[in-house]
C-alpha cells in the first residue's frame, strides 16, 4: 500500500522508497528527514482537497505532498 493511501493512525513501515519517481532535490530531502526502509512511518492527517500528508516518520512528525507519499510503499508495522 501506498503511504497517501495508509489509512490514518495505521502504524506500518516503510518497505521501499521509488526515489526514481522523485525529483532529486526531493529525494534528497525525504532522506535528511529520515525516510529509509524499515522505519516506523504513520499518517496523522490529511488536508483537504490533495493538500499535503502529515506523518510521524520516526520520532518526527513531518507533512509531504502528496505526490511524494504517493512513492512511499507502507507495510503493517
Amino acid at each position: 500500500m501506498r503511504l497517501d493511501q495508509l489509512p490514518l493512525r495505521q502504524a506500518s513501515r516503510i518497505a521501499s522508497i521509488d526515489w526514481t519517481g522523485l525529483a532529486p532535490r526531493e529525494a534528497q530531502r525525504l532522506r535528511e528527514l529520515g525516510f529509509d526502509d524499515g522505519v516506523a512511518i504513520e499518517a496523522l492527517h490529511r488536508s483537504a482537497m490533495k493538500g499535503p500528508l502529515a506523518c510521524r516518520v520516526g520520532r518526527m512528525i513531518i507533512a509531504v505532498r502528496r505526490k511524494v507519499a504517493a512513492t512511499v510503499t507502507v507495510e503493517p508495522a
